[in-house]
């Protein structure tokens, strides 16, 4: 039976690639284009990261079931667009979902391959974050990254709170879990309540 965190992981690239494929709304983009920025956006992030941290192969390249995972996201996409773009609380949903997976395995993974702590809160950070930019600098849109909305502050506190409680011997299935809900409650409760960060500037 599939680890927790390779169905998380799959579930994560999944998720990524159907948000992906939804940022694509201009009626002259075709099916190859929403399949490719399905792609970049599920595998964006966790590419950078795992390049920044030198682990080779990529993990999409050693398994095919991750690029099954962007396949399968592309069609549902597709084949349910209409009734999906009209709600745009379901983009969000999966947006959100992919970045509370691949923040805690982002964390996880870092801290297997004997990285600091601190480094594995930010890489996990930027496993989440990542696809997102890259999706969202190709459709010529501001990345939510760099507006006010708490989005990568979000990830940053699921992060964290791995850390913690891996610190105190919490079991990784059930941090995995916690970690990554609270990364999904901080998120969707932000939009519902229109929470912002402060202003860098005065």
């Amino acid at each position: 039976m599939p680890e927790l965190q390779y169905i998380l992981e799959i579930l994560g690239t999944f998720f990524f690639a159907i948000s992906g494929a939804l940022a694509v709304r201009d009626k002259h983009d075709d099916l190859f284009g929403a399949s490719f920025m399905g792609f970049v956006t599920a595998i964006g992030g966790g590419s950078l990261r795992d390049m920044i941290l030198g682990s080779y192969p990529l993990v999409w390249v050693s398994d095919i079931n991750f690029l099954y995972a962007i396949f399968i996201g592309v069609i549902i996409a597709y084949v349910f667009f209409k009734y999906l773009i009209q709600m745009r609380r379901t983009f969000i949903l999966f947006d959100t979902l992919g970045i509370s997976f691949f923040t805690v395995l982002g964390v996880e993974k870092s801290l297997s391959l004997g990285f600091r702590p601190e480094v594995a809160a930010i890489m996990g950070m930027f496993s989440a974050v990542m696809g997102g930019v890259i999706r969202d600098t190709l459709i010529n849109e501001t990345p939510v990254l760099f507006r006010k909305e708490i989005y990568a502050t979000a990830c940053l506190t699921g992060a964290i709170l791995y850390l913690i409680l891996h610190q105190f011997g919490v079991d990784r299935n059930i941090n995995l879990i916690i970690s990554g809900s609270l990364i999904f409650i901080i998120r969707i409760s932000a939009i519902k309540f229109k929470l912002t960060l402060l202003n860098f500037k005065r």
